[in-house]
């Protein structure tokens, strides 16, 4: 990866932290709370999904007796969590890399791990990749043959 691939993942993800963090004071002042079929409709997921999350410890929404009130803080880590399950990335990995970000505080850890995560994944997809490559190989040669064997 080249320092052009870096400086290109830098600017991706200091947008889009500082967008969402832009978004947060944003929405603080126009909106303070949101319930779950609100989330569950903007981003076109399930309650259950969106539960599951909660469980998972992602995102920490407050009770109101049975209700669940979910904060701009709490829409924005659903947001980067499924932005995060987008690109492939474990539940653990998303919750360590929304963990570790801190409006105000310098995202240098942050995004060096975030790298880290990347090219660690971009080799296993590689990997994965090149398995399927071979089985595709090695169906095609054993298609051959079947059919070769089917015409006499």
């Amino acid at each position: 990866m080249g320092l052009g691939s870096i400086a290109r993942l830098n600017v991706y993800v200091n947008v889009n932290l500082a967008y969402t963090a832009g978004d947060m004071q944003l929405e603080d002042q126009e909106r303070g709370e949101y319930s779950i079929s609100e989330l569950s409709r903007e981003f076109d997921i399930t309650p259950r999904a969106i539960r599951f999350y909660e469980d998972q410890g992602l995102i920490s929404p407050r009770r109101e007796g049975q209700r669940r009130v979910y904060t701009p803080r709490d829409r924005t880590r659903l947001k980067l969590t499924l932005r995060g399950k987008r690109l492939g990335l474990s539940l653990s990995e998303i919750r360590e890399l929304i963990d570790m970000y801190e409006p105000g505080r310098d995202a240098r850890a942050q995004l060096e791990r975030f790298l880290a995560v990347l090219e660690s994944h971009r080799a296993t997809l590689l990997q994965q990749r090149a398995d399927i490559e071979a089985q595709l190989s090695e169906i095609q040669t054993f298609e051959k043959r079947v059919r070769k064997q089917l015409k006499r």
